[in-house]
């Protein structure tokens, strides 16, 4: 049986704890595909096109990692792709509840949709894209928040 899951996220900016649930899933997973969604509640800092960016820069790896954009619900997009599975990170139980929550709806609107939790390495359950960019934007090291090939651009574009 081949597995294809999908790893959905806004990633503005993409950082080390995605790359760990995604890097992980890799492995657990015959097929990964990396979409990047269109989120009408936030305002990004970086387009849909460098968040791709930078996430092909760090994943690309990855032989059986795919990233691409995606606008509409997640269930939809998914049944479109072929995934069986949504893989999901939780950095603390506080991410339980909205996390379950959408599973829920996900399978609701696709009942051929599991969620699959993967919580987070111990180095990164406080991180997350709005910790960076305050960090960034008030002049702070990001070093050890995000992929060292694309923390330039990252800085340079959030800081004050």
């Amino acid at each position: 049986m081949h597995s294809t899951v999908i790893c959905p996220g806004s990633f503005d900016p993409v950082t080390l704890g995605h790359i760990d649930v995604i890097t992980r899933a890799s492995r657990m997973f015959d097929r990964v595909i990396v979409g990047v969604f269109v989120n009408g509640e936030k305002h990004p800092v970086f387009s849909i096109e460098e968040r791709i960016d930078f996430l092909n820069r760090t994943v690309g790896d990855l032989s059986n990692v795919k990233v691409i954009g995606c606008d509409g619900l997640l269930a939809q997009c998914a049944k479109d792709l072929g995934a069986s599975a949504v893989v999901r990170g939780l950095r603390a139980v506080s991410d339980f509840e909205y996390e379950f929550q959408m599973a829920l709806t996900n399978r609701k609107l696709n009942p051929e949709l599991d969620t699959v939790f993967l919580a987070s390495d111990a180095s990164y359950t406080y991180l997350s894209s709005s910790i960076v960019k305050n960090v960034a934007y008030h002049g702070g090291d990001i070093s050890n928040f995000v992929p060292a090939c694309i923390h330039d651009e990252i800085f340079n574009r959030l800081r004050h």
